[in-house]
């Protein structure tokens, strides 16, 4: 049998039982996790030097490497989820609807686990630890399949997870880690249908395709970022400088940063070659249209292929545009639904960008970098939902749970 095939039916297995545990007791395993992982920090980060020596003498960015990157503090903030995790309402067994029907059925729709989650994501462990908690306090057991770029870390926190679940209520095996990075382990997982319950990619566009286009399970399809920010004309100087620079610099390796920024015209007049300089001076290539070049002429050329591109580095597309319609059809051609922000004082050209742009989060006068569970409360997200059914945006909890009706009669027969 093989090791996918084997852990996913150990999982399986072990899911029925987390479906019956205790808030209490998930939260506690939760919270032993999280002070587990701050005293085994020095061994996932040995671990996580092996994962950044093999990126270095394999040439990967450094914007990747950041990514793949963890120290003490990063560790502290991983756990830290968890503990927020913990301090959530626990959605299984939420009561969503009650009907008292006229023959006398009693009829409850609550929500329950959904049974074996699986994740397939590429470089950033704290998805390792993201992923299991979000799963076991939702009473869901989970099989991972993360990227070999995190091959040494994953495998010491999940090392570090099951050394701790071994002393509580829940069960070690409802978190399961795929140790073989070859496709071939992801191909097998898509299909694992009687086995997994639904899979959910993280990462790249063409690890996402992938996913979707060959799962036979069911799939929850997060999104890749291409996020974009348009400065209004009446926009103001400071704030849209400082909304521009966080959202590109502040972590450029993350979905949620912004791949193109959009300038009205009359603003790009009289203030895009000031932020030019800002952006040259924290090292962003530029890339612009023919308008761009005109103001700042050493940007580079930009075409159709590089607004379609997720660079996740220190890379930025500029367009100016004549108003507020061109930046909304810009984003409807290259956007990815993911997170769209505008600039601006005018209240109804806000409104109208809230409205009309059809993507999971969109933003007035903020960073799209808040698109995280994190962020929005959620104490950590299992992905960035760019689909329509079911889950949209940051997914926490709920989006992790599904419903089951619970139908009570007195002797009732259909006639």
């Amino acid at each position: 049998m093989s090791e996918v095939k084997q852990k996913a039916g150990i999982a399986k297995a072990a899911s029925r039982q987390m479906a019956i545990c205790t808030t209490e007791q998930k939260n506690e395993a939760l919270l032993k996790i999280a002070d587990a992982l701050v005293r085994e920090a020095a061994s996932i980060i040995a671990a996580n030097e092996e994962d950044l020596a093999r990126g270095r003498d394999n040439g990967t960015s450094p914007s990747l490497l950041d990514r793949l990157a963890l120290n003490e503090a990063r560790i502290e903030g991983i756990a830290e989820g968890l503990r927020q995790i913990a301090a959530l309402p626990d959605p299984v067994g939420e009561q969503l609807e009650r009907l008292e029907r006229p023959n006398g059925l009693t009829i409850v729709k609550q929500r329950v686990p959904i049974g074996l989650i699986g994740i397939i994501y590429e470089a950033r462990p704290n998805v390792t630890v993201d992923a299991a908690g979000l799963s076991l306090k939702t009473g869901n057991a989970v099989l991972l399949r993360g990227g070999s770029a995190a091959l040494s870390s994953n495998a010491r926190i999940v090392e570090v997870i099951h050394e701790t679940l071994a002393g509580t209520a829940l069960p070690a095996d409802a978190v399961q880690i795929v140790n073989d990075p070859s496709r071939a382990t992801v191909d097998e997982m898509l299909k694992l249908n009687g086995l997994l319950d639904v899979v959910i990619p993280r990462g790249g566009a063409s690890l996402i395709q992938n996913v979707v286009q060959n799962a036979t399970v069911p799939v929850i399809e997060t999104g890749a970022g291409i996020c974009h920010t348009f400065i209004d004309a009446d926009a103001e100087a400071e704030m849209a400088t400082r909304i521009a620079l966080n959202a590109k610099v502040q972590r450029p390796s993350v979905c949620n940063s912004m791949e193109t920024l959009l300038v009205h015209e009359a603003y790009a007049a009289q203030h895009l070659a000031a932020l030019a300089e800002a952006f040259r001076e924290r090292n962003v290539e530029l890339r612009g249209c023919s308008r761009t070049k005109a103001i700042v002429p050493w940007a580079n050329q930009a075409g159709d292929a590089d607004y379609a591109t997720e660079y996740n580095d220190y890379i930025l597309n500029i367009k100016i545009v004549n108003g507020l319609d061109e930046a909304l059809e810009h984003i409807r051609q290259f956007g990815t639904m993911h997170s769209e922000c505008i600039v601006t004082r005018s209240e109804g050209n806000a409104q109208r960008f809230l409205n009309e742009v059809d993507a999971a989060a969109v933003y007035h006068n903020a960073s799209t970098r808040f698109t995280d569970g994190f962020e929005f409360g959620y104490g950590a997200e299992i992905g960035i939902s760019t689909q329509k059914l079911h889950a949209r945006g940051p997914m926490g909890l709920p989006a992790l749970t599904s419903t089951k009706y619970k139908i009570t009669g007195e002797g009732q027969i259909r006639e």
